[in-house]
């Protein structure tokens, strides 16, 4: 809008005469009207916005959501939102990398969802589709070896210890982990309300025993009162920061393969090894759908995940064998799997 003088000390005759002459020449319009035609895409993301299945969502999530469904009413805000079909939501996922097409869809879906609901569209083009399944691994899961190696750069004491055994002992997301300090101890239990799933209630904390190596790391370490990780400034650790630091950690250990979520991967391998069921794995990582604790124990040994079972039939203690077996010596070996 163009600059217009107004004369005078404000408030005064003067003043308010020219200040009201000048809004009688100002076109007032509301912001994002354009975008918000009503039955278009754009709309009906503003609608979802102030929706309580869009609010309700951690905040975390309502970010990364809302970055997707912003890209998306860029690209196709000014179309009918009626005339989205199937092989338009095919098309637009088959552009993007398995692990973003997965976010894609959760963010298109619940959209679809409110507007069938809010009686926008009849149906649901994202009900039946499945996007491209991403390649296993593509998060590398610690072995035991790196852990190790891990440990021998960094002792206990060290900050760079403390970071790993908060995310090993733990099997939190790095987001969850700077926040945790010694409040949230209460006897022996670690009480954690995850940030991604959106916990509120206070029967929703996940409560969970502190590992004993836990705890005598955490005794040996200088920690602040309000979170066990503290920057150099004194202040508490942001994620991002954090996630830097740990990357400086594992290159100074000889691993950069290895990452903070490889960690929270590798303890749900260590409980699928010691024989937990899937249910005991989520009570641990806090995981919501055992789909999802699956795709997380995919590096667990087969061998071990055997001898757990047998041992739950059996009842056989980990260090007995059965040794009255008659033994063959002359299977043929494969050198190349062994």
């Amino acid at each position: 809008m163009p600059r217009i003088a107004l004369p005078g000390k404000i408030g005064s005759p003067e003043f308010m005469t020219a200040y009201n002459a000048a809004l009688a020449t100002v076109t007032v319009r509301e912001i994002g009207k354009a975008k918000s035609v009503p039955g278009t895409v754009s709309a009906a993301i503003a609608s979802y916005y102030k929706d309580n299945r869009f609010t309700s969502l951690a905040s975390g999530t309502q970010k990364m959501r809302r970055a997707i469904l912003e890209r998306f009413r860029t690209e196709h805000g000014d179309k009918r939102l009626v005339r989205l079909q199937k092989q338009h939501v095919a098309a637009i996922l088959g552009a993007k990398k398995p692990f973003a097409a997965r976010n894609w869809l959760k963010a298109l879906r619940g959209l679809m969802q409110f507007a069938v609901a809010a009686g926008l569209i009849s149906s649901d083009p994202t009900a039946t589709f499945e996007p491209a399944k991403a390649k296993a691994g593509r998060i590398h899961t610690w072995t035991e070896r790196e852990i190790a190696q891990y440990e021998a750069k960094h002792p206990v004491g060290t900050k760079a210890r403390l970071a790993m055994a908060l995310m090993l002992y733990t099997g939190q997301r790095r987001s969850d982990v700077v926040k945790l300090g010694p409040q949230h101890i209460r006897n022996d239990v670690l009480f954690i309300r995850q940030m991604k799933t959106g916990m509120e209630k206070a029967d929703e904390w996940l409560e969970i025993p502190v590992h004993p190596e836990l705890a005598h790391i955490i005794a040996a370490t200088e920690v602040g009162n309000l979170a066990f990780l503290m920057t150099e400034s004194g202040a508490p650790s942001t994620v991002a920061g954090f996630g830097n630091k740990f990357r400086e950690w594992c290159d100074e250990a000889g691993l950069p393969q290895c990452s903070t979520h490889g960690l929270r991967k590798a303890i749900c391998r260590r409980l699928a090894e010691a024989g937990c069921t899937a249910s005991q794995i989520a009570a641990i990582s806090g995981h919501k759908t055992l789909k999802e604790v699956q795709r997380y124990i995919e590096q667990a040994n087969q061998a071990l995940l055997a001898q757990a079972a047998m041992r739950q039939i059996t009842g056989q203690n980990e260090n007995e064998r059965v040794t009255n077996l008659p033994q063959r010596t002359d299977y043929p070996v494969d050198k190349s799997s062994t």
